[in-house]
């Protein structure tokens, strides 16, 4: 409880600090929210031109993007301190060193060192798609499937969070950025919001058994939606969501670990 306590005391003042520029604060939202609007508009463009995607109508592939972008987008604003370019940077600059000086929990600082409020912009905009998904969709919806509906938010979270921690820590021994880590952060955002079933045999596989982005939301909503899985694979797969985003997550922060031991600084 004093860590919680501790942990909103200092994103309080980081939220504070970003407040005092009000009129900069509104229009970072409001350019993130257009952004995501305008990709949206492209998205709704391609079903008016060919009707659906995959066998998919415009209401399920909006369901799909919609819970990527608002778990992506919440996750950006809670790992902001953990994200690969600020995060690189910091190493670089040998700023890194000072959180090693400071007697609180490592982790604890690297989440509060950053915490982008303007994601909110992100996160409100994700939230109107997909309750536009919830309208367009046709769920039947039963207490079993709302519950796993927020329990797959929170493990999309954890996934995304856990790649944003393994890119971190790539940095401990490239001090830059290494920019593949987009391809599975910002890329996998948007290949997460089309069915997998649309990709390539090797990307499917790829997404599904070595880095498990299909097992956040496609195989979810296949549940929801009570659909068969064209790829005929096992139906169990649709509720390892929690599993996979708890092992991504598990498993970064073990990476960090060693690579906290092994830093030896920038010598800046």
């Amino acid at each position: 409880m004093d860590t919680l306590r501790l942990y909103l005391r200092l994103i309080s003042l980081r939220i504070r600090s970003q407040m005092q520029y009000r009129l900069s604060f509104a229009l970072d939202v409001f350019g993130t929210a257009f952004v995501i609007l305008t990709e949206f508009l492209a998205l709704v463009g391609v079903f008016w031109r060919f009707g659906s995607i995959g066998g998919w109508t415009l209401g399920e592939v909006t369901f799909l993007y919609g819970l990527a972008d608002v778990s992506f987008a919440t996750m950006d604003m809670i790992f902001s301190g953990y994200d690969p370019g600020y995060f690189s940077e910091q190493v670089r600059r040998g700023t890194f060193d000072q959180f090693l000086l400071r007697p609180l929990a490592l982790p604890l600082q690297v989440f509060t060192s950053e915490f982008l409020l303007r994601r909110l912009g992100r996160i409100g905009q994700g939230a109107l798609i997909f309750g536009l998904s919830l309208y367009l969709a046709h769920i039947i919806w039963t207490p079993a499937k709302v519950v796993y509906l927020f329990i797959v938010y929170l493990s999309t979270i954890a996934f995304f969070g856990g790649l944003f921690v393994a890119g971190a820590t790539i940095s401990f021994w490239t001090v830059e950025s290494v920019e593949v880590v987009n391809i599975f952060t910002y890329g996998g955002t948007a290949m997460m919001s089309y069915p997998m079933h649309i990709y390539g045999s090797w990307l499917r596989r790829f997404f599904t058994f070595i880095v498990p982005a299909a097992l956040m939301i496609y195989y979810p909503a296949l549940y929801f939606f009570d659909k068969p899985d064209p790829l005929g694979l096992p139906v169990f797969l649709r509720f390892l969501a929690p599993f996979a985003g708890l092992a991504v997550l598990t498993a970064a922060f073990a990476f960090w670990q060693l690579g906290v031991r092994k830093y030896t600084s920038t010598g800046t």
